[in-house]
């Protein structure tokens, strides 16, 4: 079977995963647990989330006046011609995107294999997160139509030009497409691992939302970001992966994961089956 994965009409990566004889195309379907089943009652959106929505709206327009600045520090010669600085922010774009997608859909795959629930609902709410937040960025970086830093020499941060961002790659700055992948990915594991380890979370959220940062600021190193354009796609991440986690468990088998899995089971040639993920990212 072929998987593919898309993201914004450009084809972009796949993976497949085999597995035994036998498999039907429930086998996707999550078993709730004990903890699913607790969730229930939860409220999808709550105070703590509006609260969260108005301090990274906040942020994002507080950054605005401080954009320009930001840029040209981070463009000095000096900080340029680190070789260091160079290397880290190459590596930490590539494992934010496509890096958090190649993890999810592994870690599905291997939770499949071995049976072990909490690791395949990680694969697949990362990879389910990380699309959604893809996705968002993509239309609001098409409407918003602003110019990346090294397009305007760093001087204009305020050049938004609505719908211009959909036929022009330069001109998708605003909010970043890495950095929303890199927080969904990072809310995903910290909202996950509350479930499994709730006394270690206090360890985990700090190690993610870190390195998920560390993407934002190789992004504004590489001068293809404002400060601004970080804060909103951490905002757009962040919600993702909460609410992608929240909502799959409250709702077992729920339409989000039929969309993502559901036709993704096919025959395959040894005469067992093969999983495979479609994602419109």
């Amino acid at each position: 079977m072929r998987a593919r994965l898309r993201r914004a009409g450009i084809a972009g990566i796949a993976l497949q995963a085999a597995v035994s004889p036998g498999i039907s195309n429930r086998v996707l379907a999550q078993t709730p647990t004990p903890r699913d089943s607790a969730d229930v009652g939860k409220t999808l959106f709550t105070y703590r989330d509006a609260l969260l929505a108005v301090g990274f709206a906040s942020v994002t327009v507080a950054m605005f006046p401080v954009d320009k600045s930001v840029a040209r520090r981070l463009q000095n010669p000096n900080v340029q011609a680190n070789r260091f600085f160079e290397n880290a922010s190459n590596d930490v774009r590539i494992l934010a995107d496509p890096g958090g997608v190649i993890i999810g859909l592994s870690t599905y795959g291997v939770g499949r294999l071995a049976k072990w629930k909490n690791v395949a609902d990680f694969g697949l709410h990362t990879t389910e997160a990380i699309s959604v937040a893809g996705l968002t960025t993509v239309i609001l970086r098409g409407v918003a139509g602003r110019s990346r830093p090294f397009v305007v020499g760093d001087t204009s941060p305020q050049d938004f030009r609505f719908g211009r961002g959909f036929h022009d790659h330069d001109f998708q700055s605003f909010p970043s497409g890495h950095v929303a992948s890199a927080f969904a990915f990072a809310s995903t594991v910290t909202s996950e691992s509350q479930r499994w380890w709730p006394h270690h979370a206090w360890i985990v959220a700090p190690v993610m939302y870190g390195a998920a940062t560390l993407a934002g600021v190789s992004r504004m190193y590489n001068d293809r970001h404002w400060a601004s354009d970080i804060i909103s796609g951490a905002a757009i991440g962040t919600f993702s992966g909460i609410k992608v986690v929240r909502y799959s468990h409250r709702h077992p088998q729920n339409f989000i994961d039929r969309f993502f899995l559901g036709s993704m089971v096919a025959a395959a040639p040894h005469g067992g089956a093969e999983v495979g993920f479609s994602v419109s990212y």
